[in-house]
């Protein structure tokens, strides 16, 4: 691996439960985990130390248990963020199987560390809030029907 640009690709199909595409991409920041959930499936009671996690649900339904009683149901789309010292169990409460990224990371983020250049040519880069928006791809420049 080397520092730059890591492809990868989600795979749901593979018939794991937990795959790492942190490790797959490269990631020292973060965690990032693919989990597939096939129906009645659950996780084990968990808790972090520091790392917070968020949690993307790509499809079917995900239900994430945060006490005896307490369900919160996530479908395509939705997101939740678990604080670190909060206990948590996610399930698959479906017939349908159900898949999501799971987030975690510790520590401040750094957040608005970009720096946007106007050209490739550009030597100079400036804050992104300073550089517009480049105009929209013409139709000519579409891919596909």
């Amino acid at each position: 691996m080397e520092d730059g640009l890591t492809l990868g690709k989600i795979d749901a199909d593979t018939g794991e439960r937990f795959q790492s595409l942190r490790r797959a991409l490269g990631v020292t920041a973060f965690g990032m985990n693919l989990m597939v959930l096939q129906p009645g499936e659950r996780g084990r009671i968990h808790r972090h130390e520091r790392q917070e996690e968020v949690y993307l649900v790509l499809e079917g339904t995900f239900t994430i248990m945060t006490g005896p009683g307490e369900e919160h149901t996530l479908g395509p789309g939705d997101v939740a963020r678990v604080g670190p010292d909060v206990r948590r169990q996610v399930a698959n409460r479906h017939r349908q199987r159900c898949v999501a990224v799971a987030l975690g990371g510790a520590g401040t983020h750094e957040g608005r560390d970009g720096v946007a250049y106007e050209a490739w040519e550009a030597d100079e880069g400036r804050p992104p809030r300073e550089v517009p928006l480049p105009d929209d791809l013409s139709a000519k420049e579409l891919l596909g029907p």
